[in-house]
């Protein structure tokens, strides 16, 4: 009942303040665009507007660890593990600058998609060749202009909070790029709202860890598959660290 409860009040708060967000969205981006080219003020904002929704939930605790291993002047191929409809949440929780990969639908959510069209993030179509193709053209001419990509790697949410498999778009973009890539892991979202529900039960500890930078140089002789491999087993690695710590805290 109580889950029901917070479910419902946090469906209010989200209807009651996406008009009034997305209007200080429309006046920051209008008032910015003539010099903020990359669009990283709009970008902070809706990092804030995001993380109001995770600070205002009484059950849900975030903590955010290695957030300094983020370089301001780098570039970089952001990779994460997928848990929840709330990771992407509580990743703006991290105030880190980047252009997210979502899949197309979520542009079209009124308010929250169309601040989503204004930060200019990149539309991905799933199960349309032309419109990964697109998504990967988006991707690349964004690093090339000195922004951040953030993909999750897998594809889709799991469903056990494991791992999956990982697909190579983010691998082979790094390596065109020759940028680092830079491995997030999280844990806890998963299990405070599940995959294909809105219902949020219990008090729930969430962290979000940035892991240290992989530079260009340590895979650039790894093909995109090794890349993906290398990537994936640091982070299931740490993901287990993290499980654990968490069981014993």
């Amino acid at each position: 009942m109580l889950g029901r409860i917070l479910s419902t009040y946090l469906l209010i708060v989200m209807g009651i303040t996406f008009p009034i967000f997305y209007a200080g969205a429309v006046i920051i981006w209008l008032l910015t665009i003539p010099f903020d080219k990359h669009l990283k003020l709009l970008h902070y904002y809706t990092c804030f507007w995001a993380s109001v929704y995770t600070w205002v939930m009484p059950t849900w605790f975030v903590k955010i660890e290695g957030r300094e291993k983020y370089k301001n002047n780098a570039t970089y191929m952001i990779v994460s593990n997928h848990q929840s409809q709330l990771d992407i949440l509580v990743h703006f929780r991290l105030f880190l600058y980047y252009k997210i990969v979502s899949k197309t639908e979520i542009f079209r959510v009124p308010f929250m998609g169309w601040n989503m069209n204004l930060n200019r993030y990149i539309k991905l179509v799933r199960g349309d060749k032309d419109g990964v193709k697109k998504m990967m053209i988006d991707s690349e001419n964004t690093l090339a202009e000195g922004e951040s990509v953030f993909m999750y790697p897998e594809g889709t949410r799991s469903q056990d909070n494991e791992i999956k498999s990982f697909k190579p778009g983010a691998f082979l973009l790094a390596k065109h790029a020759k940028v680092p890539i830079l491995p997030i892991v999280l844990n806890g979202t998963g299990i405070a709202l599940p995959k294909l529900k809105m219902n949020t039960k219990g008090i729930h500890r969430i962290i979000v860890r940035v892991l240290d930078e992989i530079p260009y140089e340590q895979f650039a002789n790894l093909s995109v598959e090794g890349t993906a491999d290398m990537v994936r087993q640091i982070m299931i690695g740490e993901l287990a660290k993290l499980k654990d710590e968490m069981s014993h805290s």
